[in-house]
């Protein structure tokens, strides 16, 4: 959520921002929030003026009892009474005012970074930088989920009976391998000073829209009915909620945490739900990084986080590229944004393993994440989330680039020990 201060000051700014993102609809709310806030504010001054008289009047009433000069105390006392009636109207229209112009807010873009490519949609990103050679093998590659089939790892057919399409039993070697994935990248991110956490897997609804934008919350979280507790679609969501209406001090940033959850969404929209596959499903484990750092501090852990995915990857001999998102692919909080691609021998082009986000300070503003310098000041922290791997989408990756032409799969050395010291799984 943008600062309101900087939106009053820069109204002009903003309405760019938003045609940047190709959200021209969304101009006019600038304008609507400009005068909401200019009657919000000369409510406010109203209302301190009636407060401030009615201390000067109280002080009055009291001096005049005193003296015993009881009528005209009571002439002030029914003034008073009148101006309270009045500052009550006053409060719940500043409140009602508050209210309509945080909802506005809440659907106003974030700034994004100077240097985000301007295009409309995912089909106008930009990719930066490959790493390690794509190979194509001259044998066929069979889709994932007749790879996984071929060790008896998967029964979807059972998981639709039970749950419907969007679900899996993984079953043998290849949940295994599902789990020693996770142990990996659980270990190689505390190696690299991330304090492993496993977070609840349910949040309450203000901490829904302190970290996502209503349209993503529509399309991905499942609602507990009856309760206020929605299931998360990331950890990011409940570790960036660990730090609400909190006051760090600045000599504790930054905070960096690395996390363990199941992921549910509904995966509403056009990509829709896979019958065959684990590409796109209603529930998947996932290891999550998140930093809480300093705003001068955010671009530079930007960086550091995709390149820990990146790093993780290529440790597994999968060849990978970061793609950048452009102005109209990235979510309303996002500064900036890159995707982690995976190198599919099958399909022969790369697929979406991982994001990584700066989100400024809107989570933050949101949220009330502040931090407290050592002179006292108090600011809004910045916040940042990046996929360290979802063992679903990883699991396609891994089967295809380690699949031998006689059907079995090479085991990387740095996941043997969590493989039993297994060097290949065989059909």
């Amino acid at each position: 959520m943008i600062d309101i201060k900087f939106l009053r000051e820069n109204p002009d700014a903003v309405k760019e921002n938003i045609k940047k993102k190709f959200q021209d609809e969304k101009i006019k709310l600038v304008d609507e929030v400009i005068e909401l806030d200019e009657l919000r504010r000369k409510t406010q001054q109203e209302a301190d003026n009636i407060k401030a008289e009615k201390n000067k009047l109280s002080k009055e009433i009291g001096a005049l009892m005193a003296q015993g000069k009881k009528d005209e105390a009571e002439a002030i006392k029914a003034e008073v009474a009148k101006d309270a009636k009045r500052l009550e109207e006053l409060e719940a229209k500043q409140a009602e005012y508050e209210e309509k112009t945080t909802k506005i807010m809440m659907v106003i873009p974030n700034i994004i970074d100077p240097s985000v490519p301007i295009g409309k949609d995912d089909s106008e990103n930009v990719e930066v930088t490959k790493y390690g050679e794509p190979v194509v093998p001259d044998y066929e590659i069979p889709y994932h989920t007749e790879i996984m089939e071929s060790f008896n790892g998967i029964d979807i057919d059972a998981a639709g009976r039970v749950a419907g399409n969007g679900f899996y039993y993984l079953m043998g070697d290849i949940a295994r391998l599902h789990s020693a994935v996770i142990a990996y990248a659980r270990d190689f991110m505390i190696d690299r000073g991330f304090t492993y956490c496993v977070p609840p897997f349910m949040i309450r609804s203000n901490v829904v829209t302190g970290v996502m934008s209503f349209a993503e919350m529509d399309a991905m979280m499942y609602k507990i009915e009856g309760e206020d507790l929605y299931l998360i679609g990331t950890s990011e969501h409940s570790m960036i909620g660990k730090f609400i209406d909190t006051i760090t001090p600045e000599e504790k940033l930054p905070l960096t945490l690395t996390s363990y959850s199941p992921c549910f969404r509904k995966e509403k929209g056009a990509h829709g739900i896979e019958e065959r596959g684990v590409y796109r499903i209603h529930q998947f484990e996932k290891q999550e990084m998140i930093v809480v750092c300093k705003p001068e501090d955010s671009a530079m852990w930007f960086d550091k986080l995709w390149q820990n995915t990146v790093d993780l990857f290529r440790s597994m001999d999968i060849p990978v590229r970061t793609l950048e998102c452009c102005s109209g692919d990235l979510a309303d909080l996002k500064v900036k944004s890159f995707d982690v691609e995976a190198w599919s021998p099958r399909q022969k082009k790369y697929f979406e393993v991982g994001s990584c986000s700066n989100l400024g300070d809107a989570q933050a503003r949101r949220l009330k994440i502040r931090i407290k310098d050592k002179d006292g000041n108090k600011y809004f922290a910045h916040t940042l989330n990046n996929t360290v791997v979802a063992p679903p989408r990883m699991l396609i990756a891994f089967l295809e680039n380690h699949l031998q032409a006689d059907g079995s799969v090479t085991i990387p050395e740095v996941l043997r020990p969590y493989m039993g010291g297994k060097d290949k799984l065989s059909k």
